[in-house]
């Protein structure tokens, strides 16, 4: 019997418009003539030429897109081995190991950012770059970890024992089966990463360096003098970046899959 009550299409489109209406807002409003982002004066570009002189947030985007591919490579190598590491063992304590492991995402942000500005002014380490990498991996990792993790519990461990039995080595092993196996939880796991290392405000304010601004930390002071128009401007670049990034994404994969069968 077919179901003809129309809650959940009703229920779908409440949440399709909660969740991009503001999306929406925030692309018209960066076409607005006046500085008031709550008021409509006119159709202009004029923000987005000053986006493109203003040194300040285009140096800031740089420092969070380096911060984020940084972060998330090393995450990616730690959080790899970390997860295969833990599917070969077995012992008693390995729910307890992989639940520390997963605790920086956990620990609320305000207080994994004080730790790290006690530990690094305790090493005497100097705030740039390098404790943003450092505090960024930190919070990283167990989203790769998990994502990896994941994908091993439904691989046929019998694979990987074939290709030893014929006579490869455990690394070749490793790079020619379980490698390409892997490779979507280790994607998947580095976009999500990034997203929230790109996002992070409150941890990046305890370790940045003086002269050093990402663009979340740059808005954010932003704030006190006001937000303009420059801002939406900003945010529709990114969205539309990221969708044209999911659109080459999903075309490579559709691609991919109709090669497949035509093979």
């Amino acid at each position: 019997m077919k179901n003809r009550t129309k809650l959940p299409n009703i229920y779908l489109a409440v949440i399709m418009i909660i969740m991009y209406l503001p999306l929406v807002f925030v692309v018209v409003f960066s076409f607005n003539e006046s500085k008031l982002t709550a008021a409509w004066t006119g159709f202009s570009l004029k923000w987005y030429q000053t986006l493109w002189h203003n040194e300040g947030l285009r140096e800031a985007l740089w420092n969070s897109i380096v911060l984020g591919v940084l972060s998330c490579g090393v995450s990616a190598v730690i959080g790899t081995i970390g997860a295969i590491g833990m599917a070969r063992v077995n012992y008693k304590s390995k729910g307890i190991v992989e639940y520390i492991s997963t605790l920086p995402i956990m620990i609320p942000e305000i207080i994994l950012g004080m730790v790290f500005l006690a530990f690094f002014s305790l090493l005497n380490l100097p705030f740039g770059m390098t404790t943003l990498v450092i505090a960024h991996t930190t919070f990283c990792i167990p989203y790769i970890f998990m994502m990896v993790k994941a994908r091993l519990v439904g691989i046929d461990k019998s694979i990987a024992e074939a290709a030893r039995d014929l006579g490869a080595t455990q690394v070749r092993t490793f790079f020619d089966i379980t490698l390409p196996l892997i490779m979507p939880a280790v994607m998947s796991g580095c976009l999500l990463a990034f997203a929230m290392s790109f996002d992070d405000v409150v941890i990046s304010i305890f370790v940045n360096g003086p002269k050093l601004n990402t663009l979340p930390i740059k808005i954010y002071t932003q704030l006190k003098t006001g937000v303009t128009p420059e801002i939406n401007a900003l945010c529709t670049v990114i969205l539309i970046t990221v969708i044209f990034i999911l659109f080459i994404t999903s075309a490579l994969g559709n691609r991919g899959r109709r090669t497949d069968k035509g093979n």
